[in-house]
């Protein structure tokens, strides 16, 4: 692997598209079984999707939820150590003080977890004669920031509808990240029309890798997932796209490509702070 000042220039991601099912361990030993093969593939970080461990919906989150930690995130813990990789958990429902949370967890090599992103902007969403969904009628909403460091890079986390908010991505961006992250269940109605726009948008306007990761579509379920995880490269290049059906799919990111952009393409050096900025109120 290339040396980039002192870290790793080129690292494989892992995105694991899940076929979900209401069966909480048959979710477990199967996202086990997939980050197994996807860490014998040589992948470094692997990500799984958004609610991994529970179907997709405001009538399952009380039913599923966990405490952190807790039945999934251990197994998350056992399976990064036993692996040595960096794992993203996707998300799970989180129960806190008698409050609901979309929470996605991150584990290290040595098992530790390392971050705990609680979902920041609630999916709720009325498009006439397509969707309603209302995440606020079961889930409260987190209120930070989640970063975390690797060997390779510094790395961003945000949970499906969090992705629409650029001001997440750019203050993200300052903190130097150099991929985000986005465990994501989009729909059919909003899946083929903004899912890998949005990416490719956060990806170009950051000069940043994006990986969504979606579980796997089920027409039968009572939401229905998009699909086609993807990752995309800070030209705004889509270099790996799965399709509906459980995969997992690779992609090798080059943080040495990444820097060759930013210093064709300089925008954080040319940027009129005063006249626009784009600040964190918290850390």
């Amino acid at each position: 692997m290339q040396q980039l000042r002192g870290v790793m220039a080129n690292f494989r991601i892992a995105l694991i598209q899940l076929q979900v099912s209401a069966a909480k361990t048959n979710n477990l030993d199967q996202a086990t079984k997939l980050v197994k093969t996807a860490a014998a593939q040589e992948a470094k970080l692997v990500v799984l999707p958004e609610c991994f461990n529970s179907p997709y919906g405001t009538q399952y989150f009380p039913e599923y939820a966990e405490k952190i930690p807790g039945e999934s995130t251990q197994k998350l813990s056992e399976i990064a150590k036993e692996c040595n990789i960096y794992l993203i958990g996707g998300s799970i429902p989180e129960e806190d003080a008698g409050k609901l949370y979309n929470t996605c967890t991150v584990f290290g090599p040595d098992g530790a977890m390392l971050a705990k992103h609680r979902k920041i902007h609630l999916f709720d969403i009325n498009v006439p004669g397509k969707i309603r969904f209302q995440e606020s009628e079961t889930l409260s909403p987190g209120n930070s920031f989640s970063v975390f460091d690797t060997p390779y890079c510094k790395i961003g986390l945000g949970i499906c509808y969090d992705i629409r908010f650029a001001e997440l991505a750019q203050i993200y961006a300052q903190k130097g990240c150099q991929l985000l992250v986005y465990p994501g269940a989009f729909n059919l109605t909003t899946g083929p029309a903004h899912w890998e726009l949005l990416q490719r948008g956060r990806a170009v306007d950051n000069q940043v890798y994006v990986a969504a990761v979606s579980p796997a579509r089920d027409e039968k379920a009572s939401y229905v997932a998009w699909g086609h995880s993807t990752v995309v490269n800070p030209w705004g290049e889509v270099i790996a796209k799965a399709g509906t059906e459980e995969t997992v799919i690779y992609a090798d990111i080059d943080l040495k490509k990444l820097a060759e952009i930013r210093q064709q393409i300089p925008i954080f050096s040319q940027k009129r702070s005063d006249l626009y900025t784009v600040q964190a109120k918290t850390t």
